[in-house]
This record gives structure tokens, C-alpha cells and sequence, in this order.
């Protein structure tokens, strides 16, 4: 399945349109948690240089945020966003009610159906798959 994770990712990125919002440094080339940090220092250090001032700073990790997406919400974003419809729907398809069961040593779960977060292991989708609201 990785394969074609990634041959689809590579459609996605050349689909979405240059217009993504330049602070959404996640999942984005040549961008680091470091240049979000810079982009929010530098303007409040800048201020603080201005007498008797302050600021007030919240950083919050969102690091499991990705695990419970939506995927009709997905797909109507990226739709929006300009992507094909037939990947859109392909992309539904793939993250909707996908059967998952637990093998440990020689012992089987019973299967449950998922309808919500990325399939498990899913490497190459995900960066691709999560536009920044506006």
C-alpha cells in the first residue's frame, strides 16, 4: 500500500494550489517547528523592545491531532481546495470504514471498522492530507 500512498500524495501536492496559508509550517517542505517558533518571536521580541511592554505567549502540541480527522470534512476541504474529485473520492473511499483486527503472536482480535483518523501505519499520506484552515 505504500507504493500507491505515495504515487497519490505526489498528485495531491501538485494539485494544491500555491495559495496554502504560508504560517502553516506542519507537513510542508522545508519547514520545522523552528521557523513557527521564529515567525512568533521575532515580532514579540520586536515589541518588547518598545518600554513598559509585554506579551503573552500559548504554544500548544498538537502531536495526536492528526489521528482523529474527519474524513468527509477532509474530503470537503480538499475539494474546495481544488483538487480532483476523483481523488477526492478515492481518498474517502480509502479512509472510510477501513476493517482492523490485532494479531499478537498467534492470537487474532475480532475486527472492528474505523471511520475516523489515518489507516494504521499510513507513512506517506498524511503530510499531504491536513490544508490549514484559513
Amino acid at each position: 500500500m505504500k507504493c500507491i500512498e505515495r504515487l497519490v500524495m505526489k498528485q495531491n501536492k501538485s494539485n494544491l494550489p500555491r495559495s496554502l496559508d504560508p504560517f502553516q509550517f506542519a507537513y510542508r517542505a522545508k519547514r520545522s517547528t523552528e521557523d513557527a517558533i521564529s515567525t512568533a518571536d521575532h515580532p514579540a521580541l520586536t515589541h518588547l523592545d518598545t518600554n513598559n511592554s509585554y506579551v503573552r505567549m500559548l504554544f500548544i502540541n498538537f502531536s495526536s491531532a492528526f489521528n482523529t480527522i474527519i474524513p468527509q470534512q477532509l474530503v470537503c476541504k480538499l475539494t474546495n481546495l481544488g483538487l480532483s474529485p476523483f481523488l477526492c473520492n478515492w481518498l474517502l473511499d480509502f479512509l472510510t470504514a477501513r476493517p482492523q483486527s490485532v494479531q499478537v503472536g498467534n492470537n487474532t482480535s475480532g475486527t472492528i471498522t474505523l471511520s475516523t483518523g489515518p489507516p494504521p501505519r499510513m507513512c506517506a499520506q498524511p503530510p499531504a492530507l491536513y490544508p490549514a484552515d484559513p
